[in-house]
């Protein structure tokens, strides 16, 4: 008899409010994993919850063992035709995940990275600088939302007119994670939403974007990163269309959402915990710690699956091959084995042992993980520098998904001190 919790994690209703911490903490405590049944799917469909921080790590360093590439990265599968149409780096396995990360790492080395520092503090120290001469408003929106959707913009050479699509792009294909019907014509999408990530036409509105674009810059090469993407070659390899348009669209998912994620939290964080960003004005080394905690508390991604690829044991249990595997980072980073009073938000908490908040580390860890350091610490110095104190001004919503812990709205309202 297959163990299970008291709830479906499936169910995106019970992350409505945030992280459903209890239900964690059950799954942490038990002996093995979790079986979470799927009866849509059939009499036998499921997954195991892996939530613990070590069984986490454990598959996601093994990657013969456990597989991006067969069956999903979600926890629902998909047909085998789906797999090949939507796949991008993220849901590979090496040596093809190996190529494609050989082809794009020089535009995320730490030298590069470094140079879009004062383009994030500019538009950080512009965005706060209106929103404090209104005494707030939706943080999201006027905050979360501009920056890393603006610093991805400008690492690919997407037009500025262009930005606020891409945030509506993106938001419509976390959309497809939840339970909410989505209008399959939009963007002029005539695929069917199951051969396209996450179930949504908006993959096809930014593939088709990422193809007129490219084609540009073959015409005309500017210095981005699309312009580098569609004509760099490493060991007389190139990208192919189809991994430059599919490359592009991860990127402007994971490069946006996931931060805008973390810079939604970290407000509430400073709303509620004003003391401890104060620290940071008399001891710069928090600064770097505080970003760590940012992203462990908020956990920006909640899940990704993978599938045995033979017969195992994890935590206890025995897994069979074909069994799905969701790691739950939004589990492991409240790991009490692992973080010593994990359930508190502690800006001095030592930056090891790390957190799951990146991956828990592996050929996936997160490409784009320094870039979203380097925006978050910018955010709270800038926030510091002015001043700046947060009060929420009703509950924060919620995007209706178990796949991403985002935030829709957050109404704060603001004090300080503007420097324009």
């Amino acid at each position: 008899m297959k163990q299970q919790l008291d709830a479906d994690l499936s169910d995106p209703g019970l992350f409505d409010r945030g992280i459903p911490q209890q239900l964690f903490k059950e799954l942490r405590a038990m002996d093995g994993l979790a079986w979470n049944p799927l009866p849509d799917e059939g009499e036998d469909a499921g997954f195991w919850s892996v939530g613990r921080f070590d069984d986490v790590a454990a598959v996601s360093r093994d990657p013969e063992t456990y597989s991006s590439a067969m069956g999903h990265i979600q926890m629902y599968n998909i047909d085998d035709d789906a797999l090949s149409a939507r796949a991008s780096m993220i849901d590979m396995d090496p040596p093809d995940h190996t190529r494609l990360r050989r082809l794009v790492n020089p535009g995320f080395i730490p030298k590069v990275l470094r140079t879009y520092t004062e383009v994030v503090r500019e538009r950080a120290g512009r965005l706060l600088d209106d929103m404090l001469a209104d005494g707030g408003g939706d943080w999201v929106d006027r905050i979360s939302k501009p920056i890393p959707i603006g610093i991805i913009c400008d690492m690919l050479g997407v037009p500025e007119k262009d930005r606020d699509l891409m945030i509506e792009m993106t938001d419509y294909l976390v959309a497809g994670t939840s339970a909410e019907p989505l209008d399959p014509t939009a963007y002029g999408n005539t695929t069917p939403l199951r051969l396209l990530p996450f179930n949504s036409p908006a993959a096809h509105g930014l593939r088709e974007y990422a193809r007129r674009l490219g084609d540009e810059r073959r015409a005309n090469p500017k210095d981005d990163l699309v312009s580098q993407l569609v004509s760099m070659e490493i060991n007389g390899e190139r990208l192919t269309d189809e991994e430059f348009t599919n490359f592009f669209r991860l990127l402007i998912f994971a490069g946006n959402e996931t931060t805008r994620t973390a810079m939604s939290h970290l407000a509430i964080h400073m709303a509620d915990h004003p003391g401890q960003f104060e620290k940071i004005k008399t001891d710069a080394a928090l600064l770097d710690t505080a970003v760590e905690e940012v992203v462990r508390y908020s956990s920006p991604i909640l899940y990704f699956r993978r599938t045995a690829t033979r017969e195992t044991e994890l935590g206890g249990t025995k897994i069979a091959r074909g069994d799905r595997v969701v790691m739950w980072y939004a589990s492991a980073n409240f790991d009490e084995t692992r973080f010593e009073d994990a359930q508190t938000f502690d800006i001095t908490r030592p930056r090891m042992p790390a957190h799951a908040g990146y991956g828990g580390g592996g050929v996936h860890t997160c490409l784009g993980a320094g870039l979203a350091r380097i925006e978050l610490k910018v955010l709270i110095e800038e926030i510091l520098a002015r001043n700046i104190r947060i009060e929420i001004d009703s509950e924060p919503e919620y995007v209706s998904t178990n796949f991403v812990n985002g935030v829709e709205v957050l109404n704060v309202k603001l004090t300080g001190d503007a420097k324009s």
